[in-house]
């Protein structure tokens, strides 16, 4: 089944402690349902020192489960992703507005 949302595409989040804030996706994966969006669900990892980094307390985006993601529109607001046919291609549509993505 072709993927819904993908790598690149800015997305608002509808739940969990992050809701409301809006990001580009910088990477998906499907078999786990889950996508990184840039500056959403951020944690503290701590690195060590080496010749190439300072180490210390680093935020890195963690992953966030794609059902709790929706695409933004247009208008700027939340909208279902649909399939449809245009001509021999197949094109992702926002439900909201029609407008193909």
């Amino acid at each position: 089944m072709a993927a819904k949302l993908r790598k690149g595409d800015k997305v608002i989040v509808l739940a969990g402690k992050d809701k409301g804030v809006t990001g580009e996706i910088k990477s998906v994966d499907p078999k786990s349902g889950k996508a990184v969006v840039d500056g959403v669900n951020m944690a503290i990892r701590h690195e060590k020192q080496s010749q190439n980094s300072q180490g210390g307390r680093t935020p890195k985006a963690m992953p966030i489960q794609l059902s709790n993601l929706a695409i933004v529109d247009a208008n700027g607001k939340p909208s279902r992703v649909g399939f449809r046919m245009d001509g021999d291609n197949k094109v992702r549509f926002a439900k909201s507005t029609g407008d193909a993505i």
